[in-house]
């Protein structure tokens, strides 16, 4: 009996998926999907346990150890006498005999009286109107009359302004008491920018001159130079590293990497894809292409004369006079007077720049040749360099006799295996046949083997969906 299996099943290297889109127009099944993201991309391990978790326990942890009973309390406490508190005994309560007289003193005085209840303080509602027609016209629109009033004419007399035609002879203030007078310019008691020359010669002796006394200079003091004094020793340049290091020979290490062996199936290959399987061609027809029309220009001329160019009337405008008033200046043909105080008054003085005074040289140049001889110079003296001997070995590889013991608990326990072909890898696996696909994108595929039964000769295949 073959079994339905869908494509998740067959596949063996975890990466062919079915495309889980729900197609519920062509079936209404109720089946619910239960494929996840989370089942399609976890990948089962058999024979690996979960990691040991060493978070201790959450669990009282009892002392097997004896407990000492002794505290800070026990060890400072000092027990002192006590002597017993006596206590009085409370006398036992016994009720008294009789009728309680439960009257007060407001009881007897209190005479009650019968109280009648509130009379309202507001006064009763009057109502002041008639049964007669409202008048709605008021005092105001009653007496009120509207009188025809006559604008009146303005009381005020129109004077139009004359000029007068004869020169006005009224003197002022300032022509009477204005007396003209000449201007004296103020002379100016500004020094001249000239300087003085002094006819006195200059006396150049300073303190410094005239206290000086050249003393004659010691020679200079010359430390002697020690020699230096080779060790009579032998160096000794045996270092650590030389003495410890021993150059062991050795084999090189041998790749543990699997040969690389090449994926392939010696079946020929069918050609036949999913969407050739699938695709149905449909008959398309070509389409239409329109035809451009060509263009024909119109017969005769054109005529580019408008209505606003024939009917248009040039007319000969002159340029807008200024609306500006008339200027009342008057105008003089004497001439202009420029003269002011402070050209009469201020004269420009011939100025001459000033020369920089410089100081004459107290201490002559020196006219020889420099001596530039220094004490370095003249006490050093060059020595051969010999360059210092490299003590570091040689680079040369040490071979060894013995073998190279590489071995390691990868290259000892690898067992190479044969890669395996994913069956999900072509579009129709091989040894199954393509049946159908459910609501929610599963692809399901059936065996070709199938079982006969003894009775009968036709196959009896056993459905079942495996939803992975």
């Amino acid at each position: 009996m073959a079994r339905l299996r869908c494509l998740c099943d067959i596949c063996t290297c975890g990466r062919h998926r079915c495309l889980h889109k729900p197609t519920r127009v062509y079936d209404n099944g109720q089946q619910p999907c239960l494929t996840t993201e989370y089942v399609e991309k976890y990948l089962k391990y058999s024979n690996i346990s979960p990691p040991w978790s060493f978070k201790p326990k959450q669990e009282y942890q009892v002392h097997h150890g004896k407990m000492e009973g002794t505290t800070t309390f026990k060890s400072d406490y000092i027990p002192h006498n006590i002597m017993k508190q006596h206590f009085q005994v409370q006398e036992e309560y016994k009720p008294k005999t009789g009728e309680m007289e439960l009257g007060t003193t407001y009881q007897k005085d209190y005479n009650a009286h019968k109280i009648k209840p509130v009379t309202l303080v507001r006064p009763l509602e009057r109502k002041h109107t008639t049964g007669r027609k409202m008048d709605t016209i008021p005092t105001y629109q009653d007496d009120y009359r509207p009188w025809e009033v006559q604008r009146r004419e303005a009381a005020k007399a129109i004077r139009i302004y004359h000029p007068p035609t004869e020169k006005s002879g009224n003197s002022t203030t300032f022509r009477d008491d204005f007396v003209p007078k000449e201007l004296n310019p103020r002379q100016s008691f500004k020094p001249p920018c000239v300087a003085k020359l002094s006819d006195v010669p200059f006396d150049g002796a300073t303190s410094h001159r005239t206290s000086y006394i050249a003393h004659q200079l010691e020679p200079k003091f010359r430390r002697p130079k020690e020699q230096y004094k080779p060790s009579n020793q032998p160096f000794v340049d045996l270092t650590t590293h030389r003495n410890d290091f021993k150059g062991l020979p050795g084999e090189l290490a041998k790749s543990c990497k699997p040969e690389i062996a090449k994926v392939g199936s010696n079946a020929h290959f069918n050609g036949v894809t999913e969407f050739q399987d699938r695709f149905q061609p449909w008959l398309v027809s070509l389409s239409k292409v329109r035809k451009t029309r060509e263009y024909v220009p119109p017969p005769g001329s054109m005529d580019f004369n408008s209505r606003s160019h024939l009917d248009y009337i040039k007319h000969e405008i002159f340029p807008a006079l200024p609306v500006r008033p008339v200027s009342n200046r008057r105008t003089t043909n004497a001439p202009f007077q420029g003269s002011t105080t402070m050209k009469e008054d201020f004269k420009a003085w011939g100025t001459c720049r000033q020369e920089i005074i410089k100081k004459q040289q107290e201490i002559p140049k020196p006219m020889g040749k420099f001596y530039d001889l220094t004490t370095f110079k003249s006490h050093y003296i060059p020595h051969q360099i010999t360059p210092a001997q490299s003590f570091k070995p040689a680079p040369a590889l040490a071979l060894n006799s013995g073998p190279f013991q590489g071995e390691t608990v990868y290259h000892t326990e690898y067992t190479p295996k044969k890669p395996e072909i994913c069956p999900a890898n072509s579009s129709s696996p091989p040894g199954y046949v393509y049946v159908k696909t459910d609501s929610h994108g599963h692809k399901f595929f059936r065996r070709l083997t199938q079982e006969f039964s003894k009775s009968n000769s036709n196959p009896i295949p056993k459905e079942i969906a495996v939803v992975s």
